[in-house]
């Protein structure tokens, strides 16, 4: 059985699969606002389309309730060559139909989200890797694969278990988590992930030249990026979040059964609902 490692194109052809946080309570307040990031974003794949004719992007939107892909340049090569234009116009309107329909999800969930809301990033994460697989098993020979999560909305400690099983998933994988907060709290989950996988961390000082961040660090293939000064993590946080309050802790108890985290003991787990 042929390795999937093994059918790797030469160096410098790449698969990136970006995660765009499209939560509408954090863009609400957000110093960027959402059209000229999102204008930021579709200039930074454009620019790794014309890096190499044979590069892959995919863009997977994040929101309150749901993901979905919005963006594969698979498809889009069919119709020539990429243009800013249009690539610009025809991911807009997939985009804001996305949001709207999160929007109706969330509101159908009987709960409505307040300004803290995380978004489904352990569902994003999840498409990413089920993409990555597909091509993996796919044809003879494929592009380098790596993830960047463009977040910035806070994490959600009820997706913990999951983030994490996605962070394990892509490390045995050899796929890179790169990680580009725009919002104004660092991430501890993608901290984790960047530094597990052998990614990137960024929180960009200025998000007005967010397209500058993202072409100087987040362009590189992975064989240049060992010729690279990269941007490196100076601490990372290892904490966990408890199920029961959301609060990050040093120490806690574990459900045996589903690893739910709690910061008081239960004699039932409220995840599972097995005894701990």
């Amino acid at each position: 059985m042929t390795s999937a490692h093994s059918k790797l194109y030469s160096d410098d052809v790449s698969l990136v699969v970006v995660i765009v946080d499209t939560n509408p309570f954090f863009w609400a307040g957000a110093a960027l606002p959402f059209a000229d990031f999102f204008g930021h974003l579709i200039h930074f794949v454009n620019s790794l389309l014309l890096l190499n004719h044979l590069n892959q992007v995919v863009v997977i939107a994040a929101g309150v309730s749901s993901c979905a892909y919005v963006f594969d340049s698979g498809n889009a090569a069919a119709s020539g060559s990429p243009d800013v234009a249009a690539t610009f116009a025809k991911a807009s309107r997939k985009v804001e139909e996305f949001v709207k329909q999160d929007a109706r999800d969330t509101a159908g969930n009987g709960t409505v989200a307040g300004g803290g809301a995380a978004s489904l990033f352990s569902g994003a994460l999840s498409l990413a890797l089920c993409y990555i697989q597909r091509v993996f098993r796919s044809g003879t020979r494929h592009p380098q694969p790596r993830i960047l999560c463009l977040q910035g909305s806070p994490d959600g400690p009820e997706q913990y278990v999951a983030v994490m099983n996605s962070i394990f998933s892509a490390q045995r994988s050899m796929v890179p988590i790169d990680s580009c907060i725009v919002g104004t709290q660092d991430s501890a989950f993608l901290q984790q992930a960047s530094y597990i996988t052998g990614g990137v961390y960024l929180k960009p000082q200025e998000l007005s030249g967010l397209f500058q961040y993202l072409a100087a660090v987040f362009a590189s293939d992975l064989h240049s990026r060992a010729f690279l000064r990269l941007p490196k993590t100076l601490g990372v946080d290892f904490r966990a979040s408890c199920f029961c309050h959301k609060k990050t802790i040093d120490m806690g108890y574990v459900c045996s059964v589903c690893l739910s985290i709690f910061c008081k003991y239960h004699k039932k787990c409220s995840t599972c609902g097995f005894c701990c």
